[in-house]
């Protein structure tokens, strides 16, 4: 297919607008390459229409004025399909757009005839042959929301294109396409551009893309304060203000009242290298920048001016800068762990964060990996061959305990480990094989799997994913915490820390057992692994802000 893709923004390559048709042109090539045209107005010499109707008399299909329109006027008549691509100027298209739309009169002729599409009252016939070329329009506005701002621009397009012949994308928040610290959102958009794109050329838009389409970046309240804080002007004094003010104003804007959970925190943000220091009251009712330094901080972070722009942009993920020390924070770092809860930029239909769970499926659980530890740790030595079979029957009920949600490698190898540990303790407890007898079964099936469970830890501090990682990192973004080494790090710490603490426990219990203190091994064995997850607890919020304040 020829695509011809008419940009009609003043700003030419710069337009906000281009970026959505040029998606959109990307979505149909992922169904078939197609030869892509663009034309810059701004670029071409197009003169006003003069009313002379020389294109009808004197020289019929061809305009009088000497200048670029001809050579357009050729590549649209050999057009498969026009785009005509621009942003919302004064409710209207743009002049550039509405010079080149009333050029195109030599591609009609001067006759009068009847629209069968009840479009208008009265109409001119195409010089050529223009049945089967397929049209969008794909505009960007200033508004928060498109809906009722394309009134006229629509009623011209039912003229020109016919009405329901050709395809539309009308996006509010125009500007924000411009702001990298958005692209997130923004990227999020174009996303689905680029799959309405892929849609339009294998049949047509479906419903849940559109609907995606039109819902609006950031709701209007939030697109509302940005915008205003954009034009870096004081409201009340009219003076000029700074652009790391302009750009703290925005960020506080994202701010969503709803992440409020009771504690009213002050974000300070010291830009190190402007000597400038801005700070954000986040409370119940919003969010409100003081660059008087009037509040106390409950979190405060010391950053070059770039390094922040970089991090916000996406250039450079805030968990990596500041594992490499490019800013520090100081302070309560829990705002810094939910910092995407404060300050979201995800769309209604976006995922989770990077997040791998669905609605569908729930996240893995913890707990039944221990408990099915648990049960080889306490009911054998009660009873080996008892113990055994209620190990089994519990390992038996995990399918369906665990019924829609994601396992991990542990959980599977938990499961064998376990039934292996069981049947064998149904065996020695029954028939005293080798020579061991029920007793000393029940004393050396549990230290076996304490080692087991130690192994299973430290092991996986050397692998991509450390044993504790697999379960909590749905709470830190899914799979994208994993590249996230401060939370890779301190995972790694507390998986060696918990495969020692077994992997002692394991010799510890038997030779406690084996001086015949049964009560006291397995008080050790209880109390341990208590002290261990109080650790646990502390570091897990120690570490993160200990790296964060500089401290390495």
């Amino acid at each position: 297919m020829n695509i011809l893709i008419i940009n009609g923004s003043p700003r030419g390559e710069k337009s906000n607008t281009i970026k959505l048709a040029d998606a959109f042109v990307d979505g149909m090539n992922e169904s078939g390459e197609n030869t892509v045209t663009t034309v810059e107005l701004n670029r071409l010499d197009i003169k006003a229409c003069r009313g002379c109707f020389g294109c009808w008399k004197a020289t019929p299909g061809k305009c009088v004025i000497k200048d670029d329109m001809p050579e357009l006027l050729e590549k649209i008549i050999g057009a498969d399909m026009i785009i005509y691509s621009f942003p919302l100027y004064y409710f209207g298209v743009p002049g550039l757009m509405k010079n080149m739309i009333d050029r195109q009169l030599p591609n009609v002729l001067p006759f009068m005839e009847e629209r069968t599409d009840g479009i208008g009252s009265g109409s001119h016939a195409a010089r050529y042959d223009f049945s089967g070329k397929k049209y969008a329009v794909i505009s960007t506005c200033g508004f928060y929301s498109a809906k009722g701002n394309y009134d006229a621009v629509c009623g011209m397009f039912d003229h020109i294109c016919g009405k329901d012949n050709y395809e539309r994308i009308f996006c509010g928040q125009g500007e924000l396409f411009s702001v990298q610290s958005l692209s997130e959102r923004t990227g999020e958009y174009l996303a689905a551009v680029r799959r309405a794109g892929n849609e339009y050329a294998n049949g047509g838009i479906t419903d849940a893309t559109r609907a995606e389409l039109d819902t609006m970046l950031f709701p209007k309240e939030v697109f509302e304060e940005m915008a205003d804080a954009s034009w870096g002007i004081d409201r009340e004094s009219g003076e000029k203000t700074d652009e790391s003010l302009v750009f703290t104003k925005q960020m506080a804007a994202l701010y969503d009242r709803k992440s409020w959970d009771g504690q009213d925190r002050v974000l300070e943000i010291n830009y190190t290298d402007l000597d400038r220091t801005y700070q954000i009251r986040l409370g119940r009712d919003g969010s409100e920048v003081f660059s008087d330094g009037s509040l106390t901080y409950t979190t405060r972070i010391e950053t070059p001016w770039q390094v922040w722009l970089d991090v916000a942009a996406g250039k450079i993920g805030g968990s990596e800068a500041l594992a490499k020390h490019l800013y520090r924070v100081t302070g309560d770092f829990s705002l810094m762990i939910k910092w995407n809860e404060f300050f979201p930029q995800k769309g209604a239909a976006a995922s989770n964060s990077g997040s791998t769970v669905s609605k569908q499926t729930k996240k893995p659980l913890m707990w039944v990996m221990i408990v099915m530890w648990m049960f080889l740790w306490t009911a054998v030595p009660i009873d080996t061959f008892a113990g055994g079979l209620a190990s089994i029957g519990f390992c038996a009920l995990v399918p369906l305990i665990l019924r829609g949600h994601l396992t991990t490698i542990y959980d599977r190898l938990t499961g064998t480990a376990v039934l292996v540990l069981s049947a064998a303790a149904l065996m020695l407890g029954q028939t005293g094989l080798f020579g061991i007898d029920s007793v000393l079964a029940g004393r050396i099936i549990p230290d076996i799997g304490y080692l087991i469970f130690g192994l299973m830890w430290l092991i996986s501090c050397f692998t991509k994913e450390p044993l504790c990682a697999a379960y909590v990192k749905y709470g830190y973004g899914g799979e994208n915490a994993l590249d996230n080494p401060i939370f890779v790090t301190a995972n790694r710490i507390l998986a060696a820390a918990w495969g020692i603490l077994y992997i002692v426990l394991a010799p510890t219990a038997f030779v406690i057992q084996s001086s015949g203190n049964t009560a006291a091994a397995m008080a050790v064995c209880s109390v341990m692994p208590v002290i261990m997850g109080i650790f646990t607890v502390w570091f897990e919020k120690w570490y993160p802000a200990h790296v964060a304040a500089g401290n390495y």
